[in-house]
């Protein structure tokens, strides 16, 4: 039997990497292996693409160029991990999919869907996650928890415009997938580690 694929998604310090850790728990508590995952990254030369797109480079870094190596590293990382763990039987956790290429490059870049849509088409060929936890954060509050951990990367440094109208868009696109769980990430961590136990308790008895 095949394996699920889950992903969690936010923006900048909205909490991912302790409600993987849940998720992480939570499907093993039922008996099934795990492989977690991040993107960028997760193979040798997703993680060389990874340190590509973070980087501060001296030169304007189009846009586009941005798109395209996130896409790249996504093929890179399906192909060579996701897949093949879940066709040996074992559930995926992915620290981000394309879900945040749709929000970051699609609302925060405001690359046109199009665009969008021809690249996810080429690389993922109709492949997605079968449960999304979107842990909402508001854009300012989160940028001060990212600085709280240290330097800010290129990304991380676009703006407050940039991750409003991100966030905009990871909240459109989750209205209108019912796949897409919206978990409010303004609350204390442990509530919000609640009511990921309550929707992970929810997907798992079904």
């Amino acid at each position: 039997m095949s394996g699920k694929f889950i992903v969690v998604e936010g923006l900048e310090g909205a909490g991912k990497s302790s409600v993987i850790a849940l998720v992480e728990q939570a499907v093993k508590s039922k008996g099934f292996t795990t492989v977690t995952t991040r993107e960028p990254g997760g193979t040798p030369m997703a993680e060389a693409i990874r340190n590509c797109v973070k980087q501060n480079w001296q030169e304007n870094v189009v846009e586009e160029t941005e798109l395209m190596l996130m896409y790249a590293a996504r093929a890179q990382l399906l192909a060579n991990v996701i897949k093949p763990a879940m066709d040996a039987g074992s559930w995926v956790i992915g620290d981000r999919h394309d879900l945040s290429s749709q929000a970051y490059q699609g609302g925060g870049r405001e690359i046109a869907q199009a665009t969008l849509s021809a690249l996810s088409d080429i690389t993922l060929k109709g492949f997605k996650p079968d449960l999304t936890l979107y842990l909402d954060v508001e854009p300012a509050v989160g940028l001060e928890r990212a600085r709280g951990r240290g330097e800010l990367d290129r990304i991380e440094l676009a703006g407050l415009g940039f991750f409003e109208r991100t966030r905009a868009r990871y909240l459109q696109l989750a209205a209108a997938d019912s796949s897409i769980i919206t978990i409010d990430a303004m609350q204390p961590m442990a509530d919000v580690h609640r009511d990921v136990q309550r929707t992970l308790e929810q997907y798992l008895s079904c």
